[in-house]
């Protein structure tokens, strides 16, 4: 085992600091083959176009209109089952149908309500994080750095003209709720992680991985109450698959599915598009996703653990389910990923440390 090296941004030594060397090598064999794989994001097959628009102008169009007329006055179900059908977007299955919790609160709030609320949500999750991050780092600059990571992380966050995407609202949820949560106070974790999910269900997987973790971890009270957030959702998602079947005729279309498989890469590209990344080109923005994902796994705390799980199902999922006109599901994770990139440094330098460890040899002189 290497000699632990006084850490260069950190507060304390990364997770990486105490392997041995043959454990150390394996994982750093590891990293190297995921900053490869990053680069795969430079061969996605092209977004299939939808008249003369990207699917996510089609899609924010669509919520627009739904809300438009659920603000009218109307039925969300009658409304998204005769939207759907304008826009030759299939009806079934049910999970076609986003749920209608934002479009209802949407649609009670006036435009300027909506872009109030959703740069308050930002501001909150910006704050939050900050703060958690604060005992992180020994020095002020380390910090400056991980709030401007932080910040584009976030950029897609900012623009109302996107509100109407529900992973906006979630990912943000997700993202603070990933912040508020500590060994002695989960409550608010769990209430936002909650409203994360009746907004977009996928957010289900983030709350499921707190679940394990806390059960892990000995914390069977938090457990159970984030299990029953699951249970409630589950209800919810009954109640809303009744009343889509009373909205679908057998004639409307069916989904295409959504075993895309394309792969780890395609993750990373939607990382690029749903944060700052975007102003790199490709091939550089690319392994900056891979080492942020080496700079949670260093990280030795119980956030950064969480972290680097929530980010590596969503990477899973993605990789497995997304297709290539569902890039904006990064956005459930966008927010708060870059910062990774803040615990690199540490975690790199201990890593290869740890690998290129040399045996020391300690020679005690006797004298008889």
């Amino acid at each position: 085992m290497a000699r632990a090296a006084a850490p260069l941004w950190l507060a304390a030594p990364t997770r990486f600091a105490g392997l041995k060397r043959r454990p150390a090598q394996i994982v750093l064999f590891g990293l190297i083959l995921l900053v490869a794989a990053t680069f795969f994001a430079l061969v996605q097959p092209p977004e299939p176009p939808r008249e003369g628009a990207t699917s996510g102008e089609t899609d924010v169009a669509l919520y627009e209109t739904i809300v438009e007329g659920v603000r009218a006055g109307g039925n969300y179900y009658a409304i998204a089952a005769r939207s759907l059908r304008a826009g030759d977007y299939p009806l079934k299955p049910f999970v076609t149908f986003r749920l209608p919790t934002l479009a209802l609160i949407q649609a009670a709030l006036p435009a300027w309500g909506v872009t109030a609320l959703l740069y308050a949500l930002a501001a909150g999750v910006f704050a939050a994080w900050l703060l958690r991050l604060r005992s992180a780092f020994t020095r002020g600059p380390p910090l400056i750095l991980a709030g401007f990571l932080l910040a584009a992380g976030m950029l897609a966050f900012v623009q109302s003209d996107i509100a109407a995407f529900h992973e906006i609202w979630a990912g943000l949820l997700i993202a603070l709720s990933l912040a508020l949560r500590r060994e002695d106070r989960w409550v608010e974790a769990v209430a936002f992680g909650l409203m994360a999910m009746l907004i977009r269900e996928t957010a289900a997987l983030y709350v499921g991985i707190m679940a394990v973790l806390a059960f892990a971890e000995g914390q069977r009270r938090e457990a159970i109450a984030w299990g029953a957030t699951v249970a409630v959702l589950a209800v919810v998602v009954a109640l809303h698959a009744h009343a889509v079947s009373e909205v679908v005729n057998a004639t409307d279309a069916n989904s295409p599915g959504w075993a895309g498989m394309l792969g780890f890469g395609f993750f990373v590209a939607t990382m690029a598009k749903s944060t700052g990344l975007a102003l790199l080109p490709l091939w550089a923005a690319a392994p900056l996703v891979g080492l942020a994902f080496a700079g949670w796994a260093g990280w030795n705390s119980p956030l950064g653990l969480r972290a680097l799980a929530t980010y590596s199902a969503y990477a899973l999922l993605i990789a497995l389910f997304g297709r290539a006109d569902t890039f904006y599901w990064g956005l459930m994770v966008a927010p708060a990923i870059l910062t990774g990139l803040a615990f690199a440094p540490d975690a790199v330098r201990d890593l290869v440390r740890a690998a290129f460890a040399t045996r020391r040899i300690t020679v005690t002189r006797m004298v008889r």
